[in-house]
């Protein structure tokens, strides 16, 4: 593996999912992969989960580790090209990406979108010019349209807590991706990758997939082909096996925050539609805003585990990209 920026790097959900709980089962057993390797992790925005489970995946397969945050370390960056550089920016990407990556043998990256302009956001120009300047395997710590690793982790998480799945039968679960209120207007990167990711799995017939959210907070059609899109939360919760908690800003009216009917937070009054689901968020999550305290709390909440499970999908990347070096 060169590159790992979306679930169509990834041959097999299934297997890829095998490959990193294997790994969960035997951290260590790779160790001798990452000998005298360098991971360099290059961060445009803050990270908490993927920062902290990126380094230790790394450690774990033997790798050294460098941290920069770019945009409180290091120089602001031009990214156009055939510009006079004679304002604030001091360092071409062409220039910064390239340095790197003599440093490192896999370098990775996570950059935000600013929400202003669609087209810009969605070019996924900064990634793009970075992943073609660096010149080696680059993996998304997140992007302005994805989230990978965070994906990744949820598939792992839905796999490994659902029994039927484990013994092969032929029972699928139903998973929800159930838009919240929040105070700020959000990037669709979480929301975008996970339908993604969920929407491969249905159709390699581990799960079926539903999308709600509110009119106006639809996501781009490239990202949720063959899940059934519904207006209704309430409809969608029902039989719901795993919900899937997230904010996001409009796709359509681009970045902002529109006018939404009440009752779309989660709490143990709508878990009782569902089917006992277990819920979901990627975290950081606005307490009883976005998700309520007693779910959160509650024995129905997978956040913690779903965490953890970054560990693995970053190691499980990690790994192929290593076996390819």
């Amino acid at each position: 593996m060169k590159l790992f920026t979306s679930v169509h790097d990834v041959p097999s959900i299934k297997q890829f999912v095998n490959d990193a709980l294997a790994l969960k089962a035997n951290p260590y057993a790779h160790q001798g992969l990452g000998k005298n390797k360098t991971l360099g992790l290059v961060f445009m925005n803050p990270s908490l989960r993927t920062r902290l489970s990126t380094q230790k995946a790394a450690l774990n397969l033997g790798m050294n580790v460098m941290v920069m945050n770019l945009d409180k370390e290091g120089w602001a960056l031009e990214t156009q090209d055939g510009v006079v550089m004679n304002g604030s920016t001091v360092e071409h990407i062409r220039e910064a990406a390239a340095v790197m990556g003599q440093y490192c043998d896999i370098l990775g990256l996570r950059s935000f979108p600013k929400l202003n302009n669609r087209e810009e956001d969605y070019n996924e120009d900064f990634f793009t010019k970075f992943v073609k300047y660096c010149a080696i395997p680059v993996v998304s710590l997140e992007s302005a349209t994805r989230h990978p690793l965070q994906s990744f982790a949820d598939i792992i998480t839905i796999h490994e807590t659902w029994d039927s799945l484990k013994v092969g039968a032929n029972v699928k679960p139903k998973v929800v991706l159930a838009w919240a209120p929040h105070v700020k207007a959000l990037p669709q990167a979480v929301p975008n990758s996970f339908a993604e990711w969920m929407c491969k799995a249905q159709a390699e017939g581990m799960i079926d997939f539903t999308v709600a959210q509110p009119e106006g907070y639809e996501l781009s059609e490239n990202f949720t082909p063959g899940a059934e899109i519904t207006y209704n939360l309430e409809e969608a919760l029902a039989g719901a096996d795993y919900v899937y908690v997230k904010n996001w800003s409009s796709y359509k009216e681009y970045g902002k925050v529109l006018t939404y009917p009440d009752g779309w937070m989660m709490n143990n009054e709508k878990l009782k539609i569902t089917n006992n689901a277990k819920v979901m968020h990627c975290l950081p999550v606005r307490r009883d805003l976005e998700l309520s305290s007693e779910i959160l709390d509650g024995p129905n909440s997978l956040v913690i585990h779903e965490a953890g499970n970054r560990l693995w999908s970053a190691q499980a990347v990690l790994k192929a990209m290593l076996e390819e070096l």
